[in-house]
């Protein structure tokens, strides 16, 4: 993180997240270019706050700006409608040379379930204008709740075109599950090349996350409504566990270092809030951690509970190759499979949740939705007697996913809605009391997404696999795109929407499939 310690980083990111009732400094000169080229954002929202976001770049696109520059203010705007006329409130907040300039505004005091438009200005630039929101106040009777959930946006891989169809769906808020950025220098038979070789580097990761927020049709989704957002792990290294390596770059840097300074850069991009950044709670001696895991509550219709699986995590067991990363893994063959002790989430976000499914107990919410990384059920790939699992995701780690599912069950968790990414394919079935016994109960349900243009292994046998894996009703390898998920009090009904073809910049759209769950049935029900 450059010369600058932890504790000033904290300091700085605290105090720049706060409004400012004067001027510190600011673009006195006309600027030749667009300095906010990368957009605007909105996210973290609870029911009398939500942040905003931007960051300012320097001609060109890249980097950072002139460190001469120093920190600077800019200029806020928020409003009831869109001309800025009506309950205008303006004021300036701190951009950081140390945070790369980017602004967090953490904008308190505002009315609960409301749409707000908001903008910046530096010097004799202003940006585009954001719409954004407010949560129903946690008490409150809601009618409904529409969201959209993404994942995997890799650039060598096609277009971000998915995001400029679901700016039409309405939504009130989007959840992202993780690998924003892709740190690789390339892709084989690529749609496109990214800017830059391996991301290794504070500097690397800045650029990739500034090429990845170039695309207009991302930029034009951060706008329409807040973001909650979590992280898988190329926003790091392929397949890293904790301070365990991914295996991906160069392999002899400094890897505590590097994930130190991918979640400044995470921390820099995305409408986080300044108490993300805390040391911690796992006994790290060393490295940097973000809190990005925490629940919000959507009036009495909802708990939405954001998971982080990536930084906590055991290493996984019995790979082979390099002795890290993912593998495909016959539990009957690797004795450390079923240690009771390992964890996905880490002890202290498993007590959390825990705690939050005992208290759900006593909130009485219609759905509790689990926005986390990636698959929750048992994918079996050998047909017949015996399995075989991949070891990155939940089924590596059978012994957390057994607690959480006995969790759910010991706290009569109502109505659990599981929503992942990470294996680039669409699935669609059922959270089961044990994943690996197909007569045990069923708890709720599952949707995992087939991310935004990642590409997926492919799988001419999805029929054998669901065959093999009962407690799922549909699977797709082919298409990407995202999902829709309209909760209301007695039902939830499910689209899944894809592009036609992501190596085209522009692309139609079309529902690949839907889907109905009653409330207090934990059954998934496909629709014609």
């Amino acid at each position: 993180m450059n010369s600058y310690s932890r504790r000033d980083w904290l300091r700085w990111s605290v105090a720049a997240a706060a409004p400012l009732t004067y001027a510190v400094s600011s673009a006195q000169a006309p600027l030749k270019h667009n300095p906010f080229s990368l957009g605007v954002a909105s996210g973290s929202p609870n029911h009398h706050s939500v942040v905003l976001w931007t960051r300012l770049m320097p001609e060109g696109g890249s980097g950072t700006l002139p460190l001469a520059l120093g920190d600077v203010s800019v200029t806020w705007e928020v409003a009831d409608d869109e001309h800025f006329k009506l309950n205008r409130r303006t004021g300036q907040v701190m951009a950081l040379a140390a945070l790369a300039h980017s602004v967090h505004l953490e904008l308190e005091g505002l009315q609960s379930d409301r749409w707000y438009f908001y903008r910046f200005q530096f010097g004799n630039a202003q940006s585009a204008i954001g719409r954004t929101r407010t949560l129903p106040h946690p008490e409150a009777m809601v009618p409904k709740l529409r969201v959209a959930y993404a994942s995997c946006q890799r650039w060598e891989h096609g277009y971000f075109s998915a995001y400029e169809h679901m700016a039409q769906e309405n939504l009130d808020m989007v959840l992202f599950l993780g690998d924003y950025i892709y740190e690789y220098a390339a892709a084989a038979n690529p749609v496109r090349l990214p800017t830059g070789g391996w991301v290794t580097s504070l500097s690397d990761y800045r650029n990739r996350y500034a090429l990845h927020k170039s695309e207009k049709s991302l930029q034009a989704m951060h706008a329409q409504c807040p973001w909650l957002v979590t992280w898988d792990d190329h926003e790091v290294s392929n397949d890293y566990a904790g301070l365990v390596r991914g295996f991906s770059g160069n392999i002899t840097i400094d890897f505590e270092a590097q994930r130190a300074q991918a979640y400044q850069a995470f921390y820099e991009h995305m409408p986080l809030r300044a108490s993300a950044l805390t040391r911690s709670l796992e006994g790290l001696a060393r490295g940097a951690e973000m809190r990005i895991y925490g629940q919000v509550a959507y009036g009495k219709l909802a708990n939405i509970y954001l998971l982080d699986d990536r930084q906590y995590r055991d290493r996984q067991v019995c790979n082979k190759g390099l002795g890290f990363g993912s593998g495909w893994v016959d539990p009957a063959q690797c004795e450390e499979w079923l240690n009771p002790q390992r964890t996905l989430l880490g002890s202290s976000q498993e007590q959390w949740l825990h705690q939050s499914f005992a208290n759900a107990r006593s909130d009485q919410r219609v759905w509790n939705v689990l926005a986390q990384q990636t698959l929750f059920g048992r994918r079996d790939y050998r047909q017949g007697a015996g399995q075989y699992l991949w070891n990155d995701g939940w089924d590596g780690y059978a012994a957390a996913r057994l607690r959480m599912t006995q969790s759910m069950q010991n706290n009569a968790l109502k109505n659990p809605v599981l929503i992942g990414g990470d294996v680039h394919e669409n699935w669609v079935g059922h959270v089961m009391a044990d994943a690996n016994k197909d007569d045990s109960a069923k708890l709720g349900v599952e949707f995992c997404g087939a991310g935004i243009t990642a590409r997926s292994a492919g799988n001419a046998k999805l029929a054998e696999r669901l065959a093999e894996n009962p407690h799922f009703i549909f699977a797709d390898s082919e298409r990407k795109g995202y999902g829709v998920v309209e909760f209301t009090p007695k039902q939830i009904q499910t689209e899944l929407r894809v592009v036609d073809d992501v190596r085209q910049p522009q692309t139609k759209i079309e529902t690949l499939a839907k889907f109905e769950v009653e409330a207090g049935v934990p059954q998934v029900h496909r629709k014609a």
